[in-house]
């Protein structure tokens, strides 16, 4: 960490993909290291003061809402929480690969996760009907707390831009969605068997097309338990193939097999729809 004050080089990524006329590259932006700087507040400072049209996400400037993710020198990492003091005179912002690019450091990350909620059903399935007046279901402060360890995710996507797999195919769930299953797993409201979450994560664009450098588990700026769960994961996974629960067993094979015989069926296990009554 360094005390005094620098003149800094921030060599950025510039391109709009919606303009005909742009092409990618990058441009240097020269600033002075202010103390206690962070990149949100260099970026800032850039936007006001050198060029307006630069496009970066930020909301919190806490490290809650996840916006402001991107490569700081070739590593994920979020803009707010890195202070200029932790790197060198020249730094270099790209925008984080895998998600859809929308203009220079911002991408979109909420309709990736979005569809990756819809793949994994991340829902409390429960064949209880659901009672508006109902009071909440009851659980240990323990277990409460464990649910909570795996829902910290601010989904910024710093673990799918470090992830070797999801560069090479775009249908890998990748550690988020991975952890988002597991939160479901030591749910006890949660009713699905191990052949349902089997259907879901037991594939190559699962838990078993992880390649296990870990890169999601170095760079998740939450320090959620990555390594762990994917471990985890593919225990119990392996464990319900082993006891011939999965292979097609679940809910989702089950009715595969059925639209193939011509024969489809309604799920049994869902969320009972709210009444707007």
């Amino acid at each position: 960490m360094r005390n005094g004050n620098r003149t800094l080089t921030l060599s950025v990524f510039r391109y709009n993909p919606y303009d005909p006329e742009s092409a990618p590259g990058m441009e240097d932006f020269i600033l002075e290291e202010t103390p206690r700087m962070t990149l949100f507040t260099a970026l800032t400072q850039i936007r006001e003061e050198q060029d307006p049209s630069l496009q970066v996400d930020f909301v919190c400037r806490s490290a809650v809402c996840g916006s402001c993710a991107m490569l700081v020198n070739g590593r994920p990492r979020l803009a707010c929480r890195t202070r200029t003091d932790e790197l060198p005179d020249e730094i270099t912002l790209m925008p984080l690969p895998f998600f859809r690019l929308v203009g220079d450091l911002s991408v979109d990350t909420g309709r990736w996760f979005a569809e990756m909620g819809q793949r994994v059903e991340s829902w409390i399935h429960t064949l209880r009907p659901f009672e508006a007046d109902g009071e909440e279901e009851r659980m240990s402060n323990e277990k409460a707390q464990e649910i909570y360890e795996l829902d910290r995710c601010i989904e910024c996507g710093c673990c799918i831009g470090a992830c070797a797999t999801a560069q090479m195919r775009e249908d890998f769930l990748g550690a988020a969605g991975l952890l988002r299953i597991a939160r479901f797993l030591v749910d006890p409201r949660d009713q699905r068997s191990e052949a349902d979450v089997f259907d879901v994560v037991a594939t190559d664009d699962g838990v078993f097309g992880c390649i296990g450098l870990l890169a999601c588990d170095d760079y998740c700026p939450k320090d959620l338990p990555l390594m762990e769960q994917l471990a985890y994961l593919r225990r119990k996974m392996a464990l319900t193939a082993l006891r011939g629960r999965g292979d097609g067993n679940g809910r989702r094979g089950r009715a595969k097999k059925e639209v193939l015989a011509g024969e489809p069926t309604v799920s049994p296990i869902a969320t009972t729809p709210r009444s707007d009554k």
